[in-house]
C-alpha cells in the first residue's frame, strides 16, 4: 500500500478521493470539488491517500500548527475493510506529524479530531463500510488514546451557509497520556484558526466560543 500526498485537484487520485468522500460522508461535510484547489495547494494542509493496486482505498487530511504545537485530523476515510487501511493511515500520519514537530524544534503535544456521537447520528450509512461506523470509530479512537472534550461542540457546515452541525464531539489525544484537561485558551485559539475559512458561522458557534472563554480548562473524558 502506498501513502501518496495530493497537492492538486488535477491529480487523478483526487477524483477518486472526492468520490470516496461523497460515498462515505453526509453532503454537508463534503467540500465541493473545485473548492479544494486552494486547500490542496496550501503547504500547511496535508492530504494523503492510501493506494492499493492503483485504487484509492482510504484518505486522511490533517495539519500541524507550529505555534500551538498541536495537530488536527480533519478526516480519516476507510474505503474498504480487510486491508488494514485504518492502521496504515494512522501510522503514516503520526510519523509525518512527529517529523514536522521535530523540524519545528519541538515534541508534538497532541492532536484534535472530530467524531460523530453514534447515539445521535447512527442513521448515517457512511458508505456501508463497517470501519466507518461511528460506534466502531469511537472504539478505535479510544484505543489510540483520544478523549472527549467535555463541552457541547458545534461544527459550522462546510457549505458555508451558516448552518450548525451537531452530533459531533471534539476530541484530543495527548502525546503524554497523563493529561486529563486542556486550557480553554488553546481550544479557543485553535477553533478560531481552524474555522477562519468559514465566515458564515452559526450563532450557536459563537455562543460555544463565549462559553469556553468563561472557563480556564476543559476536562478530557473517556468515551
Amino acid at each position: 500500500m502506498e501513502f501518496s500526498r495530493i497537492v492538486n485537484i488535477k491529480d487523478p487520485l483526487f477524483s477518486q478521493m472526492h468520490q470516496l468522500m461523497q460515498d462515505v460522508f453526509p453532503p454537508e461535510e463534503v467540500l465541493e470539488f473545485d473548492l479544494w484547489k486552494e486547500p490542496l495547494e496550501d503547504p500547511g494542509i496535508r492530504v494523503f491517500v492510501a493506494v492499493h493496486e492503483g485504487k484509492v482505498v482510504g484518505a486522511t487530511e490533517y495539519r500541524y500548527y507550529e505555534d500551538f504545537n498541536v495537530a488536527m485530523t480533519d478526516f480519516t476515510i476507510i474505503g474498504q475493510a480487510g486491508l488494514g487501511v485504518g492502521p496504515f493511515l494512522a501510522k503514516k500520519r503520526l510519523e509525518d506529524l512527529h517529523a514536522l514537530a521535530t523540524a519545528n524544534g519541538k515534541k508534538l503535544s497532541g492532536m484534535f479530531a472530530e467524531i460523530y456521537d453514534p447515539y445521535r447520528v447512527d442513521h448515517y450509512e457512511f458508505g456501508g463500510v463497517k470501519p466507518m461506523d461511528p460506534y466502531v470509530r469511537r472504539e478505535v479512537l479510544a484505543h489510540l488514546g483520544y478523549k472527549r472534550l467535555n463541552f457541547s461542540y458545534v461544527h459550522p457546515s462546510w457549505h458555508n451557509d451558516g448552518e450548525a452541525i451537531t452530533g459531533l464531539d471534539l476530541c484530543f489525544v495527548p502525546m503524554d497520556g497523563d493529561i486529563y484537561e486542556l486550557p480553554t485558551d488553546l481550544i479557543v485559539k485553535f477553533l478560531k484558526r481552524y474555522y477562519t475559512v468559514l465566515p458564515n458561522k452559526p450563532e450557536s458557534w459563537f455562543t460555544m466560543i463565549e462559553n469556553l472563554e468563561a472557563k480556564e480548562k476543559v476536562e478530557l473524558l473517556y468515551f
